[in-house]
């Protein structure tokens, strides 16, 4: 049966019982048509054309029917040439080389007297035009961007967005034509032009600074729309064209970017909408969202910034969740502007992590880890430790290494960071990474007066549970250390935990670990050589006894590494003279800094905390702030390629997750330090040579061998000398007072990168770098190409990259590339570099890497 009208065709697959059915229907009409087309069937080819789109809405194939659509389009009457319009827009893109036979209806119609038919030709051209198309017919949509009808000229507008976008090249034909449109007094007009100039202003700087002298224009039109009474053509639930005025406040914002003078000039004006516009229905919301986006963009005064974070905040209290993410969003890229204007909202933004929309919550816990500092550290600690309790499970590790880290930089004193972090540990002991319980070890050793708290602390908390592992793993680590320590009685003030312990109580504790069923290889490591270091800390001889008969039963574990433990630790007994040596107490760890490869603290930052290694007073506030804003290295960034800005190339990569545990008790496959004079010193020392060895270190000595039995190194073999390091951070010695200091980035295969920094003289937050490229002809083999230097700066900085003087350097010259960083924060200047590069003896080289060199508060 065939349908003739598009009415049958509808009803009768809305018919069809099956899909088989439908199919059926489908094909026979599809037939008729295609005979139909064949037959020039001109009476019926408007009835077919519509009948076909319906079809392919339906998602079967119609492109048969494109020939016929052009033809459709060709036609006199309008009615025809709409259809027409319509299937080719459907069944057309701008990859089809049939639309070429479509560019000259489209001409003939953009030039047609009938404005109707001029905006279908508009509308088609601005949905599919292609670039040949865009370039063909460029002339006649600029005309009409000057055409007296209102209606057309707001088509050609959007029309010449399509045009630009296609061919960036066109847009200087537009701008005479753009300005004008600034003038309209029609809305429609207003908006598309508006549009229009935003996206000149997105493709090309020189038509951005062009478009500021407009800035004037676009206030007034601003201050027009805000004092306006009330217009029925207008208003949109009491606000006059909302949509004209989020596209003026957004260009204002492109406009404004780094620019008093526009900015002062939008102060006023920008204020006013902030404070007059509605904020109790969606339309007004989104009005002062833009405003708020405009203000943190450009440079405005302290107090519009202020009152920009005051309207984010009113949005936290919204009932509309996607309102309050958005608040969040924007306050967590908000924060490096005015952290204490963000701190009076903090009582809201505690609230948000008891939400029950999981992405608030993830979004608020970021913001609050950004807001933590010297004065709020115990109240806001507090909270995400109750909220730690609570969380949902893919929070927790995230959590965890946040509070030790804000912990270890933010602490008021040693008690209150390890009773935080002892928290962590009892609430989600499973979740906390190797790095912070290894920050946790080097606490203690440190802290000599506390070491006695710890103990009996972690002592009580493994009588309650042993289910958490970090917490088992730190508390066997120090009872092992200092459990004559706790043996000798509580030297601390809470009265509950002032209990007596015996030394058969610490090894029954330690053997009920070994027998429960969280036991796992790497425990029974730590509580063997727990055991044996208390055989060297107890006086009493049955201690002794008990720990040989346990070590002796795991002489025939299946686990290798155990068995080896055990059999080692057990011929040690046969060596009374040099037992107490062997294990007497690790020294006192050096302090530095956590690193965290690949942990991102912050939803905007980049990769990981990360920082120099500090000083053994420990690292400064500054640099904390920074872990928390997520500032730092990427995944498998160790502290030696930060301090010394090693890549991280496959070829060169240093082992990293460094874990001093592990160092401490066995599996770090880490080349030892040069030997000292002392080689008792040095091979202890060895035990604690945490991050990248300098290159050509020798390898351990007898003296190193013996100490093994307290690691886990005996059976792995020894590790390879590290490779010396391509990038490096020292200064290079400066000649003479007036000779600028140059730092030495990367070095590697003939090709070198060195920085000559200086601070810029009209502003003193700019830093400006000059990286000179350099080519060892007899390295590299010749030619240096493709030479492509790429840097990236921490969140409270910003960075532009001028081009590269040339992409190609020959033997021994070199080119130039300045960087220029703004630093208004003053904090320290770290750069994360990628360098792209082809030598003739090396081939293509792409390597990744660090530079914190610069010396701290100089630039």
């Amino acid at each position: 049966m065939v349908f003739y009208r598009l009415k049958d065709l509808i009803k009768a697959i809305r018919a069809c019982k099956t899909h088989a059915d439908e199919r059926a229907v489908i094909q026979k009409e599809s037939a008729f048509i295609r005979t139909s087309f064949k037959e020039e069937n001109i009476e019926l080819r408007h009835s077919n054309i519509s009948k076909l789109l319906y079809i392919h809405m339906l998602g079967y194939p119609a492109h048969f029917g494109q020939i016929e659509c052009l033809k459709l389009a060709a036609s006199p009457l309008f009615s025809d040439k709409r259809l027409g319009y319509l299937g080719t827009m459907l069944l057309l893109d701008e990859n089809q080389e049939v639309l070429t036979l479509l560019t000259n209806s489209l001409k003939n119609d953009l030039n047609h007297s009938n404005m109707y038919i001029v905006g279908l030709a508009l509308c088609t051209l601005g949905n599919i035009a292609s670039a040949e198309m865009s370039r063909d017919l460029c002339s006649e949509v600029e005309k009409l961007l000057g055409s007296s009808n209102m209606y057309i000229r707001k088509k050609a507008a959007l029309c010449a967005i399509r045009i630009i976008r296609k061919v960036p090249d066109l847009q200087e034909n537009f701008i005479q034509r753009a300005s004008s449109l600034l003038n309209d007094r029609n809305h429609g007009v207003l908006l598309s032009g508006i549009t229009l100039i935003t996206e000149m202003s997105l493709a090309s700087q020189e038509t951005l600074l062009h478009f500021r002298k407009a800035v004037p224009i676009l206030v007034r039109h601003l201050k027009n729309l805000v004092s306006a009474g009330f217009s029925a053509e207008h208003d949109v639930t009491g606000v006059t064209d909302p949509f004209l005025q989020i596209k003026i406040i957004r260009l204002l914002r492109f406009l404004g970017k780094d620019d008093v003078e526009s900015s002062e000039a939008m102060n006023d004006i920008l204020a006013q909408v902030a404070t007059n516009t509605e904020s109790s229905k969606n339309v007004g919301n989104s009005i002062l969202y833009e405003t708020v986006l405009t203000i943190m963009e450009t440079p405005s005064d302290n107090a519009l910034r202020v009152l920009a974070i005051n309207i984010l905040g009113k949005f936290l209290s919204n009932r509309d969740n996607n309102i309050r993410y958005v608040a969040l969003t924007t306050l967590n890229k908000s924060i490096s502007l005015d952290v204490n204007a963000v701190q009076r909202h903090r009582n809201i933004i505690l609230d948000c992590l008891r939400d029950a929309d999981i992405s608030i919550r993830r979004r608020a816990l970021e913001l609050s880890f950004s807001l933590i500092n010297e004065s709020n550290v115990r109240v806001l600690t507090r909270e995400l430790l109750a909220f730690l309790e609570i969380a949902d499970t893919e929070f927790k590790p995230s959590m965890t290494t946040k509070i030790c880290l804000a912990a270890e930089r933010f602490a008021p004193n040693k008690r209150w960071h390890i009773d935080t972090v002892l928290r962590v540990l009892k609430l989600a002991g499973n979740y906390v990474r190797e790095e912070m319980l290894a920050s946790f070890i080097r606490l203690v050793t440190q802290t000599s007066e506390m070491q006695g708290y710890t103990v009996q602390k972690l002592y009580t908390a493994l009588k309650e549970d042993i289910s958490q592992e970090s917490l088992t793993l730190a508390g066997v680590w120090v009872i092992g250390e200092y459990g004559d320590i706790l043996v000798r009685g509580g030297s601390y003030e809470e009265e509950e935990l002032a209990k007596e312990v015996s030394e058969s109580d610490v090894i029954d504790l330690l053997e009920s670990i070994l027998a429960g069923p969280f036991a796992n290889q790497v425990l029974r490591e730590y509580i063997i050589t727990a055991l044996m270091k208390l055989t060297s800390r107890f006086s009493s001889s049955s201690s002794s006894e008990r720990v040989k008969q346990l070590l002796a039963g795991f002489s025939t574990s299946i686990e290798v590494e155990i068995q080896q433990r055990a059999v080692e630790y057990t011929n040690l007994f046969q060596y009374d003279e040099i037992r107490p040596a062997v294990l007497e107490r690790m020294p006192v760890m050096q302090m530095k800094e956590t690193v965290i490869a690949g942990e991102r603290l912050n939803s905007a930052g980049s990769g990981g905390s990360s920082a120099q290694a500090g000083s053994a007073a420990g690292p400064s506030d500054q640099d904390l702030l920074l872990d928390l804003m997520g500032i730092g290295t990427s995944g498998g960034t160790t502290n030696a390629q930060i301090s010394t800005g090693a890549p991280t190339s496959s070829g060169n990569a240093q082992p990293n997750n460094i874990d001093l545990l592990a160092d401490l008790f066995g599996g770090s496959d880490i080349s030892s330090p040069p030997a000292a004079s002392k080689p008792s010193a040095a091979s202890v020392s060895g035990l604690f040579a945490g991050i990248g060895s300098p290159a050509g270190s020798p390898p351990p000595s007898a003296n190193n061998n013996i100490l093994d039995l307290l690691g886990g190194g005996m059976g792995a073999s020894s590790p390879a000398p590290a490779a010396t390091p391509a990038f490096a951070n020292k200064p290079a010695a400066s000649n003479g007072a007036n000779t600028k200091k140059t730092f030495p980035v990367y070095s590697k295969n003939g090709f070198s990168i060195v920085f000559t920094p200086q601070r810029d003289s009209a502003n003193p937050n700019v830093v400006n770098i000059m990286a000179t490229f350099q080519n060892d002809a007899s390295v590299s083999g010749g030619a240096i190409s493709g030479i492509q230097f790429h840097a990236a700066v921490t969140k409270t900085q910003q960075l532009q990259m001028r081009p590269a003087s040339a992409s190609e350097i020959s033997g021994g010259a070199s080119a130039t590339q300045l960087l220029k960083i703004a630093n208004p924060q003053k904090t320290p200047v770290r750069l994360r570099l990628k360098v792209v590069y082809t030598t003739a003896n090396h081939g293509p080289v792409d390597e990744l890497s660090e530079f914190a060199g610069f010396p701290e508060g100089a630039y």
